[in-house]
């Protein structure tokens, strides 16, 4: 696991704080533990990843506002929510609103440390992919302005003999144009630059590619 991962613990009863404190950390995993919903949220880094362990009723701001203040980061963490036997119906509304599951009271230690894991995980690949974008991102800011036309023409499955034509140059400029996009984003091949612009947003997945 990532050093920069946290399980954050939020639930206003003690004993059940330092019994998912002591079940983390007998397996290494990193945890805090609060007592409030706003504690955590005063405390909450949104640069760090991991994942949040969260009651569903508590005094004063409940679970579900955390769930809530929580999906209006940009980049918030996993949420997984353990309730009493009587907040089922809350818990389903969490579910609804995102989180990935929802674990009632008394729970199982093993099925608990599966469901944390998986959120690990999913949280692992979600910032892999945003660091991802950024560098696509950061790599399309070297493009020239003409480069840029191009790609944008290429984006919108157009063919070379379109691109150039409504640039007013020729098509073996188009090309070579082409070439560079692929060669300053790093992509092996125009297949791969298409894959890029989606990820990056510019495309959505079945539209349909320019021809070679």
């Amino acid at each position: 696991m990532p050093p920069d991962q946290i399980i954050y613990v939020v639930d206003d009863d003690e004993a059940v704080r330092e019994s998912l404190q002591w079940l983390l950390e007998s397996v290494s995993l990193p945890v805090r533990t609060f007592a409030s919903a706003q504690e955590f949220l005063d405390a909450y880094d949104p640069d760090c990843g991991g994942c949040v362990v969260l009651d569903v009723r508590m005094p004063g701001m409940s679970g579900l506002e955390v769930q809530k203040r929580l999906a209006e980061i940009e980049h918030s963490l996993p949420v997984i929510i353990i309730t009493g036997h009587g907040d089922v119906p809350m818990a389903v509304r969490a579910l609804k609103a995102g989180a990935v599951d929802f674990i009632e009271k008394p729970f199982n230690d093993q099925t608990l440390l599966e469901r944390i894991y998986e959120c690990l995980e999913q949280d692992r690949a979600r910032r892999e992919l945003r660091n991802y974008r950024r560098v696509l991102h950061e790599r399309m800011q070297h493009l020239t302005p003409r480069e840029r036309q191009v790609l944008d023409g290429v984006v919108a499955g157009k063919v070379n003999r379109t691109i150039a034509d409504e640039l007013g140059i020729s098509g073996k400029t188009v090309e070579a144009h082409r070439a560079n996009i692929i060669k300053k984003m790093g992509a092996s091949s125009l297949a791969e630059l298409i894959t890029m612009c989606i990820t990056m947003g510019l495309m959505e997945k079945g539209q349909e590619p320019p021809a070679e």
